[in-house]
């Protein structure tokens, strides 16, 4: 009977579990791996970035859109550290990944060989589970297990090493087949989570809505995840409770919806965040209490009873002591809400959001002269009608992005929440765009994020990928000249990019159409002819240089401290 070996082992599992498409750079530890490819072009999509850490980007974009396990590949040594920003990235959002690294043979483990990294030691704290494969007979139930892992409860990165010489390593089709279809009995079961949640802890959660005054629901990334956003607004709209948004579950309601309060946090909208600070009753789904949420979080929400819904126990009274909280799958927890014969209407506490939407509105003061970045995003908005996925780098822009662009849909924000990765926005639309080639696609970058990986331009090239690529150009690192400015007296300190390259060159290397707009007369139509042709377009645009986000929360204050314009000076600089 004809032999597999265990480089189309791993191609066979992942086309067996539906993961198709795949990224990767090759390498010497990879190189049976790739020639396995060369077989399975009809099965196996797959993407050459020009960059470990982008292809890893680009695998964790196409997870967060497509809802599957994103999968990478990279060879040893510096190739498989190149991944752990990316695996970082990924674990601090909750983004299902599979990372494949190669590594030397087995005999050479642990001789300092060519190549050789601990990628199992390095990555552990930032993954749910590393592998070291130490035989073939072992590689389908260990590659099961880790696809398994990534999804299952909160999802996250998983990352399989395979000594090359298991990779070369042959055992039967038969033997194959019976190792494959070998029952897997997770370790510790999930289960319970995806169950009804008891009727008394349901009960409990009714009598407290029933009591508040001032209910206030925070929807998170774990929506986004559970794919409950359709749950949520029955749930809102049964009790009539407003809702504010982490920065990755923006989307859960349309812009304009009477309830939506937009984003809070420390660039949060301002009614947002004075809405919680007034709310008696807080429900937190899906979200970890994440310290630019809370800033001092012993003054966060302090006057609220709250409830906190996750589907990871270790987040339940980790940052923030609750009064009630429920484990478990958020859309099976609120399909057991809904059951509830209980219904409200808050008219009082409504009234009160309307008002103060109505008194602390983002500004709309837009610059006539300059392009503000501001303008930028609500352009864009505007063309895409809030329904593109808009993937950014870190940084003002993403703040920005955040607040003026007008998001109608879940899931359609992809950046780094809480690692907070610079260059990560690029290859994430690359991963977007292939997991749902029918929607508009956008990366929004800073003019120092995008130049981390730029490399992936080539990539988008390559593929003809149809994604706007839009460069906010201010010629800093604008986030942190701001703190610089309001706590370090404008001692601007190497964050000067005013030797920046020409990116409308960059683009045309990289065979781009590319424009690069200085004039706000000129931006309307550079955006509208961009957005009617089906391929990458690149738009460096200049813009005020030395425009700050406000409001801002200062880290570690509290709403009470928040300062909502630049007028609004917060005198404590020092901290």
């Amino acid at each position: 009977m004809k032999n597999i070996n265990g480089a189309k082992i791993v191609l066979e599992v992942l086309y067996r579990h539906n993961l198709n498409t795949v990224f990767g750079y090759p390498g010497g530890a990879v190189i049976p791996l790739y020639d396995a490819l060369y077989d399975y072009k009809d099965k196996i999509n797959h993407i050459f970035a020009r960059h470990e850490q982008g292809a890893t980007h680009a695998a964790d974009g196409y997870a967060r859109v497509s809802n599957k396990t994103g999968v990478s590949i990279a060879t040893s040594g510096p190739g498989a550290t190149n991944t752990v920003t990316g695996i970082m990235t990924a674990h601090m959002d909750s983004a299902p990944l599979l990372v494949i690294t190669g590594q030397v043979p087995s005999t050479s483990l642990g001789s300092d060989a060519f190549q050789e990294s601990d990628i199992t030691g390095i990555s552990l704290p930032i993954t749910k589970h590393s592998y070291l494969v130490r035989s073939i007979e072992e590689l389908p139930r260990v590659l099961k297990e880790a696809i398994y892992l990534t999804n299952i409860g909160r999802p996250g990165p998983v990352l399989v090493d395979i000594p090359k010489n298991i990779q070369l390593d042959e055992i039967s089709y038969e033997k194959f087949e019976e190792l494959y279809k070998a029952e897997y009995i997770p370790t510790s079961t999930y289960e319970h989570l995806y169950e009804d949640p008891k009727d008394k802890a349901i009960k409990h959660m009714v009598d407290m809505i029933k009591e508040s005054k001032r209910p206030i629901i925070l929807s998170g990334n774990g929506i986004v995840i559970s794919k409950a956003e359709e749950t949520l607004k029955k749930v809102i709209n049964k009790f009539d409770i407003p809702m504010t948004s982490t920065l990755l579950g923006l989307g859960t309601l349309p812009h304009d919806d009477v309830h939506n309060l937009h984003m809070l946090g420390m660039h949060g909208t301002p009614y947002a965040n004075y809405a919680v600070n007034e709310a008696d009753l807080v429900i937190a789904l899906g979200m970890r209490f994440d310290d630019r949420v809370t800033g001092n979080v012993k003054r966060f929400c302090e006057n609220a009873k709250i409830i906190h819904i996750d589907i990871d126990e270790a987040e339940i009274n980790k940052i923030k002591e609750v009064d009630l909280f429920i484990v478990g799958d958020l859309n099976c927890v609120l399909n057991k809400l809904l059951k509830s014969t209980y219904e409200k209407q808050n008219p009082k506490w409504m009234e009160r959001i309307s008002e103060l939407k109505n008194k602390f509105p983002l500004s709309k003061d837009f610059s006539k002269d300059k392009i503000s970045p501001q303008y930028l995003i609500s352009k864009l908005s505007e063309v895409t009608k809030g329904k593109a996925i808009v993937c950014t780098d870190v940084g003002q822009h993403q703040m920005w992005t955040a607040q003026y662009y007008e998001f109608n849909k879940a899931n359609s924000i992809v950046t780094s929440g809480g690692a907070g990765t610079m260059g990560f926005g690029l290859p994430a639309a690359i991963g977007a765009k292939l997991a749902n080639p029918d929607r508009e696609v956008i990366a929004i970058v800073g003019d120092g994020g995008v130049q981390m990986n730029s490399q992936e331009l080539m990539t988008i090239s390559q593929y003809n990928l149809n994604i706007k690529i839009i460069i906010v150009n201010n010629s800093y690192l604008g986030m942190v000249r701001q703190w610089q400015e309001m706590f370090h007296d404008r001692r601007y300190s190497f964050v000067d990019l005013e030797i920046n390259p020409d990116f409308k060159t960059l683009g045309d290397a990289y065979r781009i159409e590319s424009h690069r707009v200085e004039d706000i007369n000129l931006l309307d139509d550079v955006l509208k002819k961009a957005f009617e042709v089906d391929k990458p377009v690149l738009i460096d645009v200049v813009v005020v240089k030395e425009e700050n986000i406000f409001p801002m929360i200062p880290s570690g204050k509290s709403v009470h401290e928040m300062i909502l314009s630049k007028e609004d000076r917060w005198e404590n600089t020092k901290f």
